[in-house]
């Protein structure tokens, strides 16, 4: 189960959609908090960037709409090729075998997914 939220809102006049996506994205429970010092660490500790994981996709209206979601368990498909990314929620109570386990689990998930159309053919870890 994930959150879904819907937040309406009306920006002062000096600001636009994209100095708000510039305030809100990532999301604070994929970085963390604070959130600043958060992003840091995750760059200095990450040995691949995350791309569009845990970013955002969606749309952007001529009205001043918007729907955007959080991308996470999906593909980005390049040459050929599916690409994945996974993750926990580290917190100061954290067990770590078990956030391991079920960063696994979530990847398992995609793993079957992708072997149920019989697409795997390499797994790097």
């Amino acid at each position: 189960y994930h959150l879904v939220s819907t937040v309406a809102g009306k920006l002062p006049e000096d600001m636009d959609r994209i100095d708000l996506l510039k305030a809100t994205f990532p999301g604070g429970s994929i970085t963390g908090a604070p959130k600043i010092r958060s992003m840091e660490i995750i760059d200095e500790l990450e040995p691949t960037k995350r791309s569009v994981y845990t970013g955002a996709i969606g749309y952007l209206s001529f009205t001043g709409n918007m729907d955007l979601n959080i991308v996470i368990r999906s593909f980005i498909v390049n040459r050929g090729k599916a690409y994945f990314q996974v993750g926990g929620g580290i917190v100061a109570d954290s067990d770590p075998e078990s956030e391991y386990q079920e960063t696994l689990d979530k990847a398992k998930a995609l793993f079957d997914a992708l072997g149920k159309i019989g697409v795997i053919t390499e797994v790097k870890i």
